[in-house]
């Protein structure tokens, strides 16, 4: 049996509980459950339609967290069974009623574009953190016009956000809302016309695997100069569970969960994971590794995105005495490596057929 943490950061016992996780199979939430079956004695009520990415959690045998964990393949828009199972449950990852705990799981694109977007690229003002750094209390909220309709994510979430923060404030709700910044690792996202939909577009990360996988040159929108960090998900995991298990420090309070330190341009990404999969594969790179692409021919009418996402991480150290580890050259090797282990051979024979036909 996992031993689990023994107190939390204060010195208080730590209760075993019983977590109901909405989004079970999916990338946070698959490693999310690992994490809690590994080191701790909590156990999980896992709520998806798919459940590919934790089915080494829910294979019988002997492991030690056996009966800890049940699948229940629900959909949450349309079937009852989920106000039981959240009935039973101590801590819910997605719940506005029956007086449970949540933890939602937010965006950093609720921030939308940095005061700094909106000054003269000359100005000296842009190097100045006050104008870029999104803190969870301070940042305003800057989306872009109507017709931007990339936005509409960022809105939908924001406004999710405004709801379980009024719910706190109004009846109570003991809440702590998480701001993923870029968290990256294996079984993210999907490969277009492997795991995922042919005409897929999954996120910059995934989409530049693709491209590697296949040996094209990876496509960088309007140039790549839109500058982005990235976070180990195993890293971000060791936040959450944090969370979890300290609900003294992390009720009522929204988290920025990233990694300042591994900024990078997407143009700079591209360059890092060339290598990086030149290194993991043993494949030698194309001659030329990148062509620039309009963000029109890449997504479409409507797109726009933000400069910079930097996330301040002053209430998370503060609260939880949490720091990201992992430096950006590990994530992706780690995560290329397991991008190669996993697709390789499915992209090449569908490359193949393709070919074929």
């Amino acid at each position: 049996m996992a031993e689990g943490r023994v107190v939390d950061l204060d010195g208080n016992p730590i209760k075993a509980i019983t977590i109901c996780m909405i989004g079970a199979g999916g990338f946070i939430g698959s490693h999310l459950c690992e994490k809690l079956m590994s080191e701790t004695q909590h156990t999980v009520l896992a709520v998806d339609v798919y459940s590919d990415k934790i089915k080494h959690l829910l294979e019988p045998g002997e492991f030690p967290w056996t009966g800890r964990i049940q699948f229940h393949r629900i959909n949450i828009k349309n079937d009852s069974r989920l106000e039981g199972l959240i009935k039973m449950a101590d801590l819910v990852k997605y719940c506005s009623e029956n007086g449970k705990r949540l933890i939602h799981f937010s965006t950093c694109e609720v921030y939308g574009k940095t005061i700094g977007a909106f000054l003269p690229q000359d100005s000296p003002l842009k190097q100045d953190p006050a104008y870029y750094l999104l803190s969870e209390d301070a940042s305003p909220c800057i989306f872009g016009p109507i017709e931007k309709q990339r936005w509409s994510y960022a809105c939908a979430k924001q406004l999710i956000e405004r709801l379980i923060y009024a719910e706190g404030a109004e009846n109570g709700l003991e809440f702590t809302i998480v701001r993923p910044f870029n968290w990256i690792g294996p079984r993210m996202d999907f490969i277009p016309g492997i795991d995922g939909p042919s005409e897929g577009v999954p996120r910059v990360l995934a989409c530049f695997s693709n491209n590697l996988l296949r040996h094209e040159p990876l496509k960088l929108v309007d140039g790549g100069h839109s500058q982005r960090t990235f976070i180990y998900i195993k890293d971000a995991i060791e936040a959450v569970l944090l969370m979890i298990e300290n609900p003294a420090r992390a009720n009522g309070h929204i988290f920025n969960v990233g990694n300042p330190n591994n900024e990078v341009t997407v143009r700079q990404l591209a360059e890092m994971m060339t290598q990086v999969y030149s290194k993991v594969s043993g494949e030698s790179s194309l001659e030329t590794p990148t062509v620039d692409v309009s963000s029109k021919e890449f997504y479409g009418e409507g797109y726009d995105d933000s400069d910079k996402r930097i996330p301040d991480m002053t209430i998370i150290n503060r609260q939880l005495g949490w720091n990201p580890k992992t430096s950006l050259w590990d994530l992706l090797e780690s995560t290329l490596t397991y991008q190669h282990r996993t697709y390789a051979e499915a992209v090449k024979q569908a490359m193949s057929k393709t070919t074929a036909n």
